[in-house]
């Protein structure tokens, strides 16, 4: 019977009510007889060894010739038991392509209720509306249902053909025997192919899963690996399968330390469960999972090999991670905030000054080191902060470090971070001042005060843009702009071997020399209008201007202690300052009374030059101070200088402690 080809459907026609011309019967007793015997006992040796679908093939092959027909099929529901495929159709002298059709309107349709249905004669005059039956010229039909033990129709198995068919047909048990044949084989063909399905969503789940699965032996490596996994890791389950599992962890205390601690507890048969492990991908990126680890024990109890599970938390771990470098560096700013500066802006006319912000405003579209040198006091800061703002970096944030202000243990852990654990009192990762400037600018004030070990830390940042935090081996990328500032005479440091000669070449590469207060002295004016405006706004008083003297008095004056000093004179002169001229005394300039104006009387009695009007300051200050020069409240933190430059300066202009002053 030829089938129609979209899709190829076999028609046969129906009969759901029998006439004279049909018979269906429900189980009819049936002796075997020889013949019966004899092609069961051929189909059995022909079909023994084979399964699926060889076996129906060979089955209906057989069956056709056993009961002397040119059509078998046997065939099974495609959906509601309306519609059925064939599983195996022999039409004629071949194996056929298999085919769909409707039951309704065909012998079929009686077979689905459980009947075996035999029309020995007419039947393409019974059921003219099936168009492939007249055409083959069908005339007799046999079928019989397929069901498994619980009785369930699973399909049918059914011979046809153009010549009419004995009323009784031949080897009737041989039909009912391999129907039930044919019905186990296609339960089994269904649970395997459930099977199948089965295992291929299990499969699509183990590989597709959105976490990670693994499985490690005592040995440490992979076993098997899925495909999520892979993907984290940036290898192909070949390339991790057989590899060591330690190779995989970061070199880091939450890498190899934490996942080795982890495989130990496998290994005493512990459960794992959400350790947070830092691997390393093959690209280098870091990769963090949370690890679940149970072992799978034999049976004897004995530990084998692991089950792993991966949940990526990447994007967790590192937003946490910025989120606390964040709020680090808002602290940090807000304590900036909080600071009190010199100035809002650089006040200035002179032309040593105009010079110097013509190189800023140069200097502001590059990433060059800049060396701001100059005395203290001079706004080396105020320098810093406009290179800041008019950069192409002004977005970012301005880290500030005082290395002077550090203690020497710390300072690198400052600069540059610390691992948890990396030293005593080490109990969180710290992020350094270089990681809060990460894209803006790092800016070392008193760079000259850096121990030797950490210049050469901060010559291989300079030289290499990374850096690693203390206790730390993964290099950190660093896009910093370094600016740096200093008192001291960098080269008499470099000859005397206390400041490396290549480090101070790298942050040499743009020095500006800052010029002192003395040196720029038509500038004062305009300093002591700005700063009496703003410390005047500040206390709530009206001062206009300073008088003729006081102004006299400040060009006179030597101003060691540079700008920040004028600042500190002008501040107590608005203070004390009741009307709307500033009026400054000898004892608001220098800040002392009794045997300090005393002692600054005499001093300025005998010389009015430069000189005398510096030493009677400098002595106004020490007897302040009781003559103590170092320590918080000590002359040379009033007057802004260090130490040693101090003494240096007393010796120069021959200050000498009074006797009466010594206890």
């Amino acid at each position: 019977m030829e089938a129609e080809r979209k899709p190829e459907t076999f028609h046969l026609p129906s009969g759901a009510k029998l006439d004279q011309t049909a018979t269906a019967t429900r189980a009819v007793p049936e002796q075997p007889g020889h013949d019966d015997l004899a092609s069961l006992h051929v189909i059995v040796e022909e079909t023994a060894h084979l399964t699926g679908e060889e076996f129906l093939q060979s089955l209906v092959r057989h069956l056709s010739r056993t009961v002397d027909a040119h059509y078998a099929f046997v065939a099974e529901f495609v959906d509601d038991k309306t519609r059925v495929r064939t599983l195996a159709y022999w039409f004629r002298d071949h194996i056929h392509q298999n085919i769909e059709f409707d039951l309704a309107g065909t012998p079929c349709e009686s077979v689905v209720e459980g009947n075996l249905c035999h029309y020995p004669a007419g039947v393409k005059e019974q059921f003219p509306r099936d168009r492939d039956a007249v055409e083959l010229g069908i005339e007799s039909y046999l079928g019989v249902p397929l069901l498994d033990a619980s009785g369930n129709h699973l399909g049918h198995l059914a011979v046809f053909d153009e010549r009419p068919m004995p009323p009784e047909p031949r080897r009737l048990c041989t039909f009912r025997t391999f129907a039930v044949r044919a019905a186990a084989e296609l339960k089994r063909l269904r649970f395997e192919h459930e099977l199948v399905e089965s295992e291929r969503r299990y499969r699509d789940f183990y590989e597709e899963a959105p976490i990670g699965y693994h499985s490690t032996g005592l040995d440490g490596l992979i076993r098997s690996v899925n495909l999520r996994a892979c993907e984290w890791l940036g290898y192909s389950a070949a390339e991790l399968v057989g590899t060591r599992l330690m190779d995989y962890p970061a070199d880091s205390p939450a890498g190899k330390s934490r996942a080795r601690e982890c495989f130990q507890k496998f290994l005493a048969g512990e459960e794992i469960r959400g350790a947070e492990v830092e691997l390393r991908r093959k690209d280098g990126s870091p990769l963090w999972v949370s690890l679940w680890m149970k072992p799978v024990r034999g049976a004897a109890g004995e530990v084998q090999v692991s089950r792993s599970i991966w949940v990526e938390i990447t994007d967790r771990v590192l937003a946490g991670q910025e989120r606390a470098r964040l709020q680090q560096q808002n602290q940090y700013l807000q304590e900036e905030i909080k600071a009190v500066h010199n100035f809002e802006e650089i006040i200035g006319r002179s032309p040593r000054l105009t010079g110097v912000l013509e190189t800023v405003s140069r200097l502001a579209a590059t990433d060059t080191t800049v060396l701001i040198t100059g005395e203290t006091g001079t706004g080396k800061e105020l320098v810093v902060r406009a290179l800041h703002s008019v950069s192409k970096r002004k977005d970012k944030p301005l880290i500030k470090v005082n290395c002077a202000a550090l203690p020497g243990g710390l300072i690198e852990s400052e600069l540059f971070g610390h691992e948890k654990g990396a030293f005593t009192g080490a109990i969180a990762r710290r992020v350094g001042r270089f990681e809060l400037a990460e894209g803006g600018i790092l800016f070392l004030d008193e760079v000259g005060e850096l121990p030797p070990e950490t210049q050469a830390k901060l010559l291989r940042v300079l030289q290499e843009r990374e850096f690693e935090r203390v206790g730390g081996t993964v290099p950190i990328k660093a896009d910093v702009r370094v600016l740096a500032a200093t008192n001291r005479d960098l080269l008499q440091g470099v000859r005397d071997k206390t400041f490396r000669e290549d480090l101070y070449y790298r942050l040499s590469v743009f020095p500006i020399q800052l010029p002192p207060l003395r040196d720029r002295k038509e500038d004062i004016p305009l300093l002591v209008q700005f700063l009496v405006n703003k410390f005047a706004a500040r206390v709530g008083k009206h001062v206009v201007d300073a008088s003729p003297a006081t102004m006299r008095r400040l060009l006179a004056y030597g101003w060691p202690g540079n700008v920040r000093e004028l600042e500190n004179v002008l501040e107590r002169a608005v203070i004390l300052t009741n009307g709307p001229t500033l009026e400054i005394t000898d004892g608001i300039l220098f800040g002392v009374g009794g045997a300090a104006a005393a002692l600054a009387d005499s001093a300025e009695a005998a010389s009015d030059t430069l000189q005398a009007v510096e030493r009677k300051h400098i002595i106004g200050i020490l007897v302040r101070t009781n003559w103590v020069i170092e320590g918080r409240s000590g002359a040379a933190k009033l007057l802004g200088l260090p130490p040693n430059t101090l003494r240096s300066r007393m010796k120069k202009l021959g200050i000498e402690r009074p006797a009466r002053e010594i206890s």
